[in-house]
């Protein structure tokens, strides 16, 4: 019961820390709403997706909802980093408890703010008049792909972080891996058109499942069949989260 104490404890504290960082959400959405009301609406009338019949914009929305999970998600290592310079980190390690529950802990609070994020994105896609779902079961399908999106992102930020003290250092690796990640994964133009020598390395990048799983909730429409992306995304989540808890162990503060 102590862990699941700890759990929760952590998972809420991240939510209340979220929530009343209105600058962080505003900041967080900002860059996903850019590329689709600029590239969506600018590239709409002029790009025409091979094999798919819907445009441009309602393509890249799934992809803007993806990125935003992804960039809260990594970002919440910096927590990590954060609370051992301030020494609350040791302190919560010294309690009864495990320390693999205080990293799910922290997992499931980043990734429960990534699907916030993510949420936020999909709702304003709804309220421009952008992005049409045909069903309730639409939703429930991207609001999966969106928590395993952000449960896999989220572990693999806090196992960085857990080796890292330098929260400058940990921007700049984050900022060097999320880019080719959110580039390679479909988020903006089908994974189908890239040149034979790329696509091996996008079927091996966790988020294009994810992205793809998101189109086919969203849009019904998906370039890989959305059941493999189920599977090889929770495998990726599963084993990311204890990877992550075996760093987690062995952390110094």
């Amino acid at each position: 019961m102590s862990n699941i104490n700890t759990i929760y404890t952590i998972w809420l504290r991240d939510i209340k820390h979220f929530l009343r960082s209105k600058s962080r959400i505003i900041g967080s959405i900002g860059m996903p709403l850019f590329f689709i009301l600029i590239l969506g609406f600018g590239f709409n009338s002029i790009i025409q997706l091979p094999g798919m019949e819907e445009d441009y914009t309602q393509f890249l929305i799934p992809g803007m909802i993806a990125m935003s999970v992804l960039f809260t998600s990594m970002f919440a290592g910096i927590q990590i980093i954060w609370d051992k310079q301030f020494g609350f980190l040791k302190e919560t390690l010294v309690a009864p408890v495990t320390r693999f529950g205080i990293m799910l802990g922290q997992t499931l609070g980043g990734a429960t703010t990534a699907f916030i994020q993510g949420t936020i994105i999909l709702i304003l896609a709804l309220i421009f008049g952008i992005l049409h779902v045909s069903s309730f079961g639409s939703f429930l399908i991207a609001f999966g792909f969106m928590l395993l999106i952000g449960i896999f992102f989220t572990a693999t930020g806090v196992a960085i972080a857990s080796r890292m003290d330098d929260m400058h250092g940990f921007q700049l690796i984050m900022n060097f891996v999320i880019f080719p990640i959110v580039g390679l994964s479909g988020a903006f133009f089908p994974i189908t058109v890239l040149p034979s020598w790329i696509k091996p390395i996008t079927y091996i990048n966790p988020l294009s499942y994810g992205v793809e799983g998101i189109r086919y909730g969203l849009t019904g429409a998906s370039l890989i069949n959305p059941l493999i992306c189920f599977i090889v995304l929770g495998s990726f989540a599963i084993f990311m989260v204890l990877l992550g808890g075996h760093l987690f162990k062995n952390i110094k503060v």
